[in-house]
């Protein structure tokens, strides 16, 4: 695969997620328990591990399927 298709592909994956990104949030992705979210009076913190870990493993099985 050239290095020009995997930017086109990564591009066009970040425009899909743009666009869904209402969806993913009615479902909850990215408040998942595991999630780090520290507040404080002038700032807020928020780590999302669990929800990376979530997309890690969707987008792992998903190239798998895809290089099979």
């Amino acid at each position: 695969m050239s290095f020009s298709r995997l930017l086109i592909i990564f591009g066009l994956s970040l425009v899909a997620l743009g666009l869904l990104w209402p969806v993913i949030n009615k479902i909850g992705l990215g408040r998942l328990p595991g999630d780090i979210v520290i507040e404080r009076d002038n700032f807020r913190v928020y780590i999302p591990l669990a929800t990376s870990l979530l997309v890690s493993v969707m987008l792992s099985l998903i190239l798998w399927l895809a290089n099979r």
